[in-house]
């Protein structure tokens, strides 16, 4: 099961904190409520950074579940008037690393290299119970290619 925190504001932030259970069963759940809190952004994004934002999620969330191996993971999504913030934090001390694609689809090896080719800015923070991964989203002029 996941718990979520209503979007509220936070220093004139809108933020979306959500507590996840770390399996495969999380990534859609995660989509759709980033999804959601997306919509309700005053100003409203534009569709390419909104479709960034979302694939950006599902990467971090899903790296979270293939390669954490915790119980829980954390998302929190935090829109500024430049960029949208997304934070995927888990017990897993073993930080993100490009991996070689498997092009048979079986692997993966897509996900870390297209978060940080998506994001104007990543940053990893190794954290008392494992490590929290974010990524920025610029809302201005942003193509998902």
């Amino acid at each position: 099961m996941s718990t979520a925190e209503a979007p509220h504001t936070n220093t004139a932030s809108p933020v979306l904190e959500l507590q996840l259970d770390c399996h495969s069963e999380a990534v859609g759940p995660a989509r759709h409520l980033a999804s959601g809190f997306l919509e309700q952004l005053d100003p409203s994004v534009e569709r390419d950074t909104r479709e960034a934002v979302i694939l950006v999620v599902s990467e971090l969330v899903t790296n979270a579940v293939r390669h954490a191996g915790g119980k829980t993971c954390t998302l929190r999504l935090r829109a500024g008037p430049e960029s949208v913030v997304v934070t995927v934090g888990d017990s897993s001390p073993v930080l993100p690393r490009p991996r070689t694609p498997d092009v048979t689809g079986e692997g993966g090896g897509f996900g870390w290299s297209m978060v940080c080719r998506i994001a104007t800015a990543v940053e990893i923070r190794r954290e008392q119970a494992g490590k929290a991964v974010t990524a920025i989203v610029s809302r201005q002029g942003h193509g998902t290619e």
